[in-house]
């Protein structure tokens, strides 16, 4: 079930901003494009106009200039002629590389670089003229048509007032010598110029944070689609579960070299084996070496009974050990007094072994909490009804 758009209020994660803009989905504005395409004509036009025009005057002043050697050579014309066009057209391959610099360069610093082929890949559902109509009447094309209604009004405002207060001097320029009013009438035009593009940078300052903010506002996702999101990219949690009991298993399998360095291995006699060992110089507690289940206890047993390590049966010790202790890690405290009693027994039993003592007697019966224990905490309470 897909969630409407009124349950999504929760910003859009990294992965879905960086999916989107895999897809070409990026804020652009248009208003920034505009202004960087007309900024930068009018830059290049002021810019190249008088290199162009003094290229033009000196081309123009030689084709209409005739000699003896251009009579007696026709040829020399057509190489005037092909001068004036390679000049003509390096203008304009000019003045073309930079626009074209200026709006890409407005469109990476509105929304990025996007290096993606899907915004040009055909769409055959867009031609369906039904699905056409009604993307026409959307909240953002309302809104978009409003804005350039809006910015077309201030235009033809600001143009018509320009036009009204510089119609007499302009009229006026009839009356001047040729080179002042050409002059007088380039003025004019920069500032008209200027103040066009001076309407489009206010339009753009305002419409850029507009469109980050309407981008982000199409990106928001529901409770739904972010736990759906976590679960696609985490994996579910019985894939987790399943993923570190894998990991324990060979973590565990991993610990079998260490068993010969074990000071004694207790088990429950086929379940569980949990190897320990305990150097009160460089130890604050006995440890864990290894551990291991069903197979892997029986693989324990055998490598320690081939290294003369004794092998205790312990089944209450066993479980809480394998159940809480973790690898090459201090034991829990509470299970201190229990492995103390293991060891000094093992102790006695390896002096004896050796000649040093005589034979302790039977082996003790540690005491474990009742709570450590995973098989009395699954078992049910003989009190309850």
């Amino acid at each position: 079930m897909e969630s409407s758009s009124q349950d999504r209020n929760l910003p859009a994660s990294q992965r879905k901003l960086n999916k989107a803009k895999g897809d070409g989905q990026v804020a652009r504005s248009r208003d920034l494009s505009h202004l960087a395409v007309l900024g930068g004509g009018a830059v290049a036009v002021m810019t190249l106009a008088p290199i162009l025009f003094d290229q033009l005057k000196l081309g123009l002043s030689q084709q209409l200039s005739f000699d003896v050697k251009a009579v007696l050579q026709p040829s020399t014309m057509m190489g005037r002629l092909q001068d004036m066009t390679i000049t003509g057209l390096a203008g304009c391959a000019i003045f073309a590389a930079i626009v074209m610099a200026a709006s890409i360069l407005s469109a990476i610093g509105s929304g990025g670089w996007v290096a993606s082929l899907k915004p040009i890949v055909p769409d055959f559902s867009r031609l369906n003229p039904i699905s056409g109509l009604g993307r026409l009447f959307t909240k953002e094309k309302f809104s978009e048509v409003g804005k350039m209604a809006l910015i077309m009004l201030v235009l033809i405002v600001l143009g018509g007032m320009y036009l009204r207060s510089g119609l007499q001097p302009i009229a006026s320029l009839t009356m001047q010598p040729s080179q002042a009013a050409i002059q007088a009438l380039n003025e004019w035009l920069k500032a008209g110029m200027g103040l066009l593009l001076l309407v489009i940078l206010l339009v753009a300052g305002i419409d850029v944070p507009l469109q980050n903010f309407l981008h982000a506002s199409r990106l928001k996702m529901s409770h739904q689609e972010v736990k759906q999101e976590q679960k696609e990219s985490e994996g579910s949690p019985q894939m987790k579960g399943r993923l570190r009991q894998r990991q324990r298993e060979i973590s565990h399998g991993n610990s079998i070299g260490a068993v010969a360095r074990a000071d004694f291995v207790v088990m429950n006699p086929t379940h569980f084996a949990v190897a320990i060992r305990y150097d009160e110089k460089t130890m604050r507690a006995p440890q864990v070496i290894s551990k291991g289940a069903d197979l892997l206890a029986m693989k324990i047993r055998d490598i320690a009974k081939s290294n003369s390590i004794p092998v205790l049966q312990s089944p209450v010790l066993a479980r809480a050990l394998y159940a809480n202790a973790e690898l090459d890690q201090d034991i829990p405290s509470s299970l201190y007094t229990a492995v103390a009693q293991v060891l000094a027994y093992v102790y006695r039993l390896k002096s004896a072994l050796r000649g040093e003592g005589p034979m302790p007697g039977e082996q003790p019966v540690p005491f474990v909490p009742p709570e450590l224990d995973p098989l009395h905490q699954t078992e049910p309470d003989a009190n309850q009804p």
